[in-house]
């Protein structure tokens, strides 16, 4: 059966040149990024309108010319705020184009320091923040020119990511022991997604959750809501309607069959979940998925 994957591990660009741009909308193209991670910088700039990104459980509502900085391996999620929606791009590249030589002294001076957890920075920048400010020129050449990010704009790209990375390294600061107790804790909680997406159409409950990540309930249900925002059997019930919301729009497996298929053995209680997630019945949203 079809999941959402949690740790991304698509290429974006080439192997080469592991650089891409990418243009969204939502909900009119899609409805939603569920919690994932990836090995990636990835930098979020909301053109018009608004959307929603969770970091580390953190919500944050990004107007139009806001922008949030996603370090690698960092657990976020895009979605539609309210009821609005919301036009933006994202630039996703990878750390490995920062590298020169095997001994590459400004790598590990500017780079691995975030790969490592030993800096970070405050990564929600509105517009007319300083960071903001700095970087939204070279975002939007970017951003313009990413077309011909592997014929005639290589040399370009380089030089607007690494004043990027300047940017980046002069708004970082080093990571605290609290900070860094924490990002241990947060790291043991990805096995705890890791089982929901194996067994999700089993019934699981918090204290299995817990003993994959080797805690207490009520200290797992604690952490569970920092680091993702919404308590376990919320992000359970979302991540069971997300497969559910795949299954509708590229299958023809029937709604009751889907269901069951994605762990609500309720047939009553999944049709209510569904609408107050995607505001329709699952028939309607299959219905609107193929136009």
């Amino acid at each position: 059966m079809d999941y959402t994957p949690l740790q991304e591990t698509k290429i974006h660009g080439t192997a080469a040149f592991p650089y891409s741009v990418y243009r969204g909308r939502i909900p009119e193209w899609i409805h939603s990024f569920p919690l994932h991670w990836h090995d990636d910088f990835e930098l979020i700039y909301c053109e018009q309108g608004q959307l929603q990104v969770t970091l580390w459980g953190q919500a944050y509502t990004l107007c139009a010319q806001d922008l949030i900085l996603i370090l690698p391996h960092a657990v976020h999620a895009i979605e539609q705020y309210d009821t609005k929606s919301g036009e933006y791009f994202n630039i996703m590249f990878h750390p490995s184009l920062f590298r020169g030589t095997r001994v590459d002294p400004c790598y590990d001076k500017y780079v691995r320091p975030f790969l490592d957890g030993e800096r970070t920075m405050n990564c929600f920048c509105p517009a007319g923040s300083s960071f903001n400010q700095a970087v939204t020129p070279l975002v939007r050449s970017l951003y313009e020119h990413r077309r011909e990010s592997y014929s005639t704009h290589e040399l370009a790209v380089k030089s607007g990511l690494f004043l990027l990375l300047h940017h980046m390294n002069q708004h970082s600061t080093e990571i605290t022991s609290d900070d860094r107790t924490q990002q241990l804790s947060y790291s043991r909680l990805k096995n705890a997604l890791y089982y929901v997406q194996k067994f999700y159409d089993h019934d699981i409950s918090i204290q299995e959750a817990a003993g994959q990540c080797g805690f207490s309930e009520s200290h797992f249900m604690k952490l569970f809501r920092e680091f993702t925002g919404m308590s376990f059997n919320t992000y359970l019930v979302n991540y069971r309607l997300e497969l559910a919301a795949k299954q509708l729009a590229e299958t023809d497996y029937k709604v009751i069959d889907i269901a069951e298929n994605c762990g609500f053995h309720n047939h009553s209680y999944f049709t209510r979940a569904f609408r107050k997630k995607y505001r329709t019945t699952p028939l309607l949203y299959r219905k609107a998925a193929r136009g």
